[in-house]
């Protein structure tokens, strides 16, 4: 009996171990066609709530929408822990129900769908992350700062979707664009989102500057401090000049310890 249940055990796990890999595999030659769809993807969102999207665009939108829905759907399926799959990518199952609620057109729920939008910017976002994460492996400056300006475009286009129609919201996108910048980077400015959703995305993109702006900066001064660490006539010693120096001190100390050798040897030859 022992032997059994050891035995159904030892298949389940390595079944687990089979559907992982096969997993693993499906990612890995999906990766390069999903990471463009996912920047496409990204850039139809933008465009729809800046300007709408055109019958074509609309078609081209809702095919790469199924083609998200039948990979995830695939994946969930193969994945052996299905809630920890579904716990690690609930936001891009957010995003692939958000489209479903453009179906509905009734006038009672235009409040709903204006915070579906805000999901769908969110989770847009994730999924443009990703597919920047891939490109950039997420290592370096310049993943940082591609996903900066992702955000920049993406959050400025949530909130003139948001603002525009607000008392005194904004006229265009350029204006919601200078807006989100300044908000990134600290500067601010005189106008306060006036709308729930804008007020929530205000929010998230003031996050995302306060915790990524820092970087950036440290990541600058840190490049220029390299810069005038490497001039010799600069105030700045680099690391040029300490390893000389400890190299200096490393003869000195050895100079010195001759000496204590040579003067221990004389006192013993006079004793």
């Amino acid at each position: 009996m022992e032997n059994k249940e050891a035995l159904t055990q030892q298949r389940a796990k390595q079944l687990k171990r089979e559907r992982n890999t096969l997993l693993k595999r499906i990612e890995k030659s999906a990766e390069g066609p999903l990471v463009f769809l996912g920047f496409f993807w990204l850039i139809l969102v933008i465009v729809d709530l800046i300007w709408g999207l055109s019958p074509v665009l609309k078609t081209i939108s809702v095919i790469i929408w199924i083609i998200f829905i039948v990979d995830f759907i695939a994946k969930f399926i193969l994945a052996p822990e299905k809630w920890k799959y579904l716990k690690k990518n609930w936001l891009t199952a957010i995003s692939l129900l958000v489209p479903a609620l453009r179906v509905v057109r009734i006038v009672r729920v235009v409040r709903l769908l204006k915070g579906a939008n805000l999901l769908k910017i969110v989770a847009s976002l994730n999924r443009g992350m990703k597919s920047l994460g891939a490109t950039f492996n997420r290592r370096g400056f310049g993943y940082v700062l591609a996903l900066t300006v992702v955000v920049i475009f993406a959050g400025a286009a949530g909130m003139y979707a948001f603002e525009r129609d607000a008392p005194d919201g904004f006229k265009t996108y350029g204006e919601a664009l200078w807006w989100t910048a300044m908000l990134l980077t600290s500067l601010g400015s005189e106008y306060w989102p006036q709308t729930g959703e804008g007020q929530a995305l205000c929010l998230l993109l003031g996050i995302y500057g306060f915790c990524v702006f820092g970087y950036i900066t440290a990541t600058l001064a840190s490049y220029f401090v390299g810069n005038d660490a490497q001039d010799k006539d600069a105030p700045i010693a680099g690391a040029g000049e300490v390893k000389a120096l400890q190299k200096k001190i490393d003869q000195l100390t050895q100079s010195i310890n001759e000496l204590k050798a040579i003067a221990m040897s004389n006192q013993h030859h006079q004793v």
